[in-house]
C-alpha cells in the first residue's frame, strides 16, 4: 500500500501504526498458516522472490528458511526493521521501480482487493512490471462467503481474530473492521475492501497483462498467474 493515509483505513493499538491500519508489534504475533507451503509447491526450488507488502516478514521468514532469495518490499521502515535474512527495500508497492526482474513475485494479504481501483491497478502493474518473461506471479484473494456471516473469530496462538463487520461504503466497496485480543494488549484494524467475483479478478489480471495459470488452493484463494507475452 501506498505510504499516503488512506481514507477508511486506521488502527488502535500498541505501539507502531502503518498508513494502512496495520500494527507493527500485532502482526509479529500473528502466526504463518500453511502459505509457505502452498508457495513451496507453486515455484521452482530456490526461485529469486520479490514479496510485495512483506510487513515484518511472516512469510519472508519461512520463505528464506526453505533456501529461497527473498527481496521483501513494504512502505514501513518499522516493518521492515523485523526482517531478516532478506533484501529489503521500502516503498509504496504502487511506485516500485526496481531494474531488474524476479522468477515469482508475491502478492499476499488479500491487497489485491484493494478498495481503490487505482491502487488494485497499479499493485498488479507492478507486478507484471517486476515478473520474469518465463516466471510466475503468485497471489492471495478473499475465499467466497468472506464478508459474510459476521460477526465470526478464530483462535491463534495466545489470542483471539474476531471479524467484527464489513459494511458497503460505496459501489462494490465495503469497510471491514477486525479486533485481535491478547491477555495483555488488544489492537482494531479497519480497511477498505472489493470483493471480486472470478470472472472481475481475471478480468483485472488481463487488463495487467497477466493470466491466470491455476488455482493453487481447493477454495481458490491462492493463484499463480504467467506473463502475457507482448504486454509490457
Amino acid at each position: 500500500m501506498s505510504g499516503r493515509v488512506r481514507e477508511g483505513y486506521r488502527g488502535t493499538g500498541p505501539g507502531a501504526i502503518t498508513p494502512d491500519g496495520c500494527a507493527v508489534e500485532l502482526y509479529e504475533r500473528l502466526p504463518v498458516g500453511d502459505e509457505p507451503d502452498i508457495i513451496e509447491r507453486a515455484v521452482p526450488a530456490q526461485a529469486r522472490i520479490l514479496e510485495l507488502g512483506s510487513g515484518v516478514g511472516r512469510m519472508t521468514h519461512p520463505l528464506v528458511e526453505r533456501g529461497f532469495t527473498v527481496t521483501a518490499v513494504d512502505e514501513s521502515p518499522q516493518m521492515l526493521e523485523r526482517v531478516h535474512g532478506a533484501r529489503t527495500v521500502c516503498s509504496p508497492i504502487e511506485e516500485l521501480e526496481l531494474d531488474e526482474r524476479f522468477d515469482v513475485v508475491l502478492l499476499g494479504s488479500f491487497l489485491v482487493h484493494a478498495g481503490d481501483e487505482q491502487v488494485r491497478q497499479g499493485l498488479l502493474r507492478a507486478c507484471r512490471q517486476h515478473v520474469a518473461n518465463d516466471g510466475c506471479v503468485l497471489i492471495q484473494r478473499e475465499s467466497e462467503g468472506r464478508h459474510e456471516n459476521l460477526p465470526r473469530e478464530r483462535k491463534i496462538a495466545g489470542g483471539l481474530v474476531r471479524v467484527v463487520s464489513s459494511e458497503p461504503v460505496g459501489p462494490g466497496v465495503r469497510s471491514v473492521r477486525v479486533e485481535y485480543i491478547f491477555s495483555d494488549a488488544q489492537w482494531t484494524q479497519t480497511f477498505r475492501s472489493r470483493p471480486l467475483t472470478s470472472k472481475a479478478f481475471e478480468c483485472a489480471l488481463r487488463e495487467a497483462g497477466l493470466a491466470v495459470d491455476a488455482y493453487l488452493t481447493g477454495d481458490r484463494t491462492w493463484v499463480r498467474a504467467l506473463p502475457v507475452a507482448g504486454r509490457p
